[in-house]
């Protein structure tokens, strides 16, 4: 439809119908209206992968690396690509509105949602979003920028207000916005929960109505982040197009129109935001005469698997933004790629049989699968002789059940047998589900649920045992008819957050002691009644956990050195996971959890060709760095990691990334550090102006661990000519090493160090290539180089 007949629909509309339209229908939906043959427009999640309207672990969505390692690949191709997935996705589910990418910058290494953002650069998040937003919209299906704007911490992250001067506000946080804007022209976008320079987002008219849709000439949708509509007149006077989720909001049940209708708010106030809902519509085909896109469905009404011809775009997705921090020669050659024929090889740590390959909060997806490092190592070295030991245990939580662990009951299969119980216990419903944390979102449990059962038979061995639950409630165990746990769990200190359940679980744990009579056939039924604190939260979750045996940390710690000590290489897998990396909550320190830095360090002292393998979001300090000849820093990689990881330690393919953030050395030497993502007095200022990440590193004189823009690759790369001619620049280069490969040209302005451009290389052996590069800027020297701080070139103009 064009824009008159847009218009001519609008008119068609009372007052009562147009205010319905700017409140969500439920949860994840819009209100249709069959007068004007406007459909249901149907909103999902999506920073990792497209969810869906249920949280449910069986129904499965692609689960892509995450933004920091799209960030990495510094590749707008890259991202596009993965927009095109995320857009595919979409048409699979049935959704029109992807609620990503989440542009938001790097501002502090202890941000917690920092594994759900590109980078600490606002140009690099600017154009490698509008890649992501091109793929995305190149399906007929609307992308989400997120969160405007300034919505960097995660502390009182829902009450802060973000004090930022102009020129910084400008230049360094509005920038990825009005990037995204210019060169992609999304469809919708998210408006932050907290406020900037003294006005809440949903209701801050300077930054919205002046800057996003009169100097920008943005026409899109701007609806709030969930639950973040506070008011009347003030949000709808202040640019809010949208207010979600519903059916409630401030603008609901009448009171929009009676404003309105009163005069309160100008009628034309509220054609505006419904001309752009219908242009919404318009472009993701739910109005009019367009098809409605349809969701694959299987035969039992569930969404369809993902499609399996995606995966090899995720390995290399995921490849493509792994980042050789170190390589250093072990005997007559580097340590990396490995070579050929090796014979054994220890794999060590929790985290290559636990990865961490997506971050706590909204962005969770339940992937088909996921393929563990030591699973991937094991694919690619068929002939080799693969140990695991896990060296050290880190995370809070007791280890998630396998689900082949646990048997239905019923006799129908794998999983938990979970009832639906009413006050009197009478079960009101029953279905089988997975053995990871379930999650049920409002209105999801059958009517009249008071509480919940689940119900297994679960494989294990007689012995001292520990079995855990979460969640915030009351809970009863049994295993084989005993009570071995009746009690409350609460969290210890009261979180205003919708997600807390969800990204900061309680844990109660238990000891079980089983002896022979207690089993059957090696199993034993196990059964946990949950009475949730209130069944009527937006979010119910419920986990539980279990480890066989006593935990021994130095027997485990000795059982890893001795494998290292045997192999011909240790790989070593540290990093964080979805408790340490979540929305939520901002994290408190950048030490690897547990007593992963000496595991490190002591399989380093046991074998001299140690790998160590990052899988982190966001930085952490690597106080054994210099201890180890190689470093491989990967990210959280979605559900092919551990294939994808091992093709790039055989040398199958290129580990392309280079760092989208500065990892710091040592702590004081981080710009923005504690306490500068935490809210005093309720306000957060922004005091280090644009001096965050390497330009913070820059004005204070310090030298990072590794710097912005660090990657090595297995080739050498010479770096002969640059040339400037007005707004681009032409870069000559040359492959000096032996075999081909990959390499992300830097473009700098030099005083103030600034980012003003980049691009990708790619050359044969010896071959030399020539790129251009365009810049924005009006410096007469720039510098060219491998990272900011490795610049070889001048181009002057």
């Amino acid at each position: 439809m064009d824009e008159s007949e847009l218009r001519s629909s609008l008119e068609k509309l009372t007052v009562a119908e147009k205010a319905r339209l700017v409140t969500g229908a439920d949860f994840w939906t819009l209100h249709p209206n069959s007068k004007i043959g406007l459909r249901a427009l149907v909103c999902s999640d999506g920073p990792n992968g497209v969810r869906g309207t249920r949280w449910d672990e069986r129904d499965t969505s692609l689960l892509l690396p995450v933004a920091s390692a799209i960030g990495a690949t510094w590749d707008r191709d890259a991202a596009k690509r993965a927009g095109e997935l995320f857009g595919d996705e979409a048409l699979r589910r049935g959704v029109h509105v992807v609620l990503a990418p989440t542009v938001n910058l790097h501002r502090s290494p202890f941000g917690g949602r920092n594994f759900e953002n590109f980078s600490e650069d606002p140009l690099l998040v600017g154009e490698l979003g509008a890649a992501v937003v091109q793929g995305i919209q190149s399906k007929g299906v609307a992308a989400t920028p997120k969160h405007y704007v300034a919505n960097d911490s995660e502390t009182e992250r829902m009450t802060y207000d973000a004090v930022v001067d102009e020129t910084t506000l400008r230049e360094v946080y509005l920038e990825p916005f009005r990037r995204i804007v210019e060169k992609a022209g999304p469809w919708a976008m998210m408006a932050a929960y907290n406020s900037v320079n003294g006005r809440t987002m949903t209701e801050n008219s300077t930054l919205v109505n002046d800057i996003l849709k009169d100097e920008w000439g943005w026409d899109g949708v701007l609806m709030s982040d969930w639950f973040a509509t506070r008011s009347l007149k003030a949000a709808a006077d202040g640019g809010l197009d949208l207010a979600m989720p519903g059916p409630t909001s401030p603008w609901s049940d009448g009171v929009l129109q009676k404003a309105v209708e009163d005069g309160e708010i100008a009628e034309s106030v509220l054609d505006d935001k419904v001309l752009r809902l219908l242009r919404l519509a318009d472009r993701v085909g739910a109005i009019g005469g367009k098809s409605e896109k349809k969701a694959n469905k299987s035969e039992k009404g569930k969404t369809a698997t993902p499609p399996e011809e995606a995966r090899t775009v995720l390995r290399e997705l995921t490849a493509r933004g792994c980042v050789l921090l170190r390589n250093e020669t072990v005997g007559d050659r580097p340590a990396l790629p490995l070579r050929e024929g090796i014979g054994k090889v220890a794999v060590i740590g929790e985290n290559a049989i636990l990865p961490a390959v997506q971050g706590g909060g909204s962005s969770h997806v339940s992937p088909p699968h996921v393929v563990t490092p030591l699973e991937g190592v094991r694919n690619a070295l068929p002939d080799a002789e693969v140990t695991y030991r896990r060296g050290v245990w880190q995370r809070r939580l007791l280890d998630p059940i396998p689900r082949e662990d646990v048997d239905d009951p019923e006799g129908r299969g794998t999983g938990f047998r979970v009832e639906y119980l009413d006050e009197n216990g009478k079960v009101v419903d029953s279905e089988l589900r997975g053995t990871e944390r379930l999650v049920w979102q409002i209105g999801s449990l059958p009517k009249g649920t008071a509480k919940i059962r689940l119900r297994g038979r679960l494989r294990t061995e007689v012995g001292d045992h520990a079995f855990g639950v979460s969640g915030t409630g009351h809970f009863r165990v049994d295993f084989g008819g005993r009570e071995v746990l009746n009690a409350e769990v609460a969290r210890a200190r009261e979180v205003d957050d919708p997600l807390a359940d969800m990204v900061e679980p309680p844990e109660q744990r238990c000891s079980v002691l089983l002896v022979e009579s207690d089993l059957d056939r090696g199993r034993i039924e196990a059964s946990v009644e949950f009475t949730p604190q209130d069944i009527n939260a937006d979010l119910i979750v419920l986990g539980v956990g279990y480890r066989a045996g006593r935990c021994d940390d130095r027997a485990e710690l000795e059982s890893a050195l001795a494998a290292a000590r045997e192999a011909d290489v240790a790989v070593v897998v540290v990093g964080t996971n979805d408790e340490v990396e979540t929305e939520g909550r901002d994290r408190t320190t950048l030490d690897l959890p547990g007593l992963q830095n000496e595991l490190v360090s002591s399989v380093a002292g046991a074998n001299s060709n140690t790998v160590v393998v990052v899988n982190a979001g966001a930085p952490v300090l690597l106080p054994w760095s210099g201890e180890v000849p190689a470093i491989l820093w990967t990210w959280f990689g979605g559900q092919e990691y551990g294939d994808a990881l091992a093709e790039v330690l055989l040398g199958k393919t290129e580990p392309g990334g280079r760092l989208p953030s500065t990892l710091p050395a040592e702590l004081a030497d981080v710009p923005v550090a504690l306490p500068g993502v935490q809210p005093v007095g309720g306000l957060l200022r922004y005091e280090e102006g644009a001096g965050i990440g390497y330009r913070g590193y820059e004005r204070a004189g310090k030298v990072p661990a590794f710097p912005f823009g660090h990657g090595l690759g297995y080739t050498t790369w010479e770096y002969l000519e640059a040339d400037r001619e007005g707004g681009q620049v032409k870069i000559k280069l040359r492959n000096g090493g032996d075999r081909r490969g990959r390499e992300v040209v830097q473009v700098y302005e030099a005083e103030p160090l600034r980012l003003a451009g980049f691009t990708t290389a790619e050359a044969d052996p010896g071959e030399t290539a020539v790129v251009t590069v365009d810049v924005e800027s009006a410096s007469e020297e720039l510098r060219v180089g491998r990272s900011a701080s490795d610049l070889r070139l001048t181009a002057s103009g």
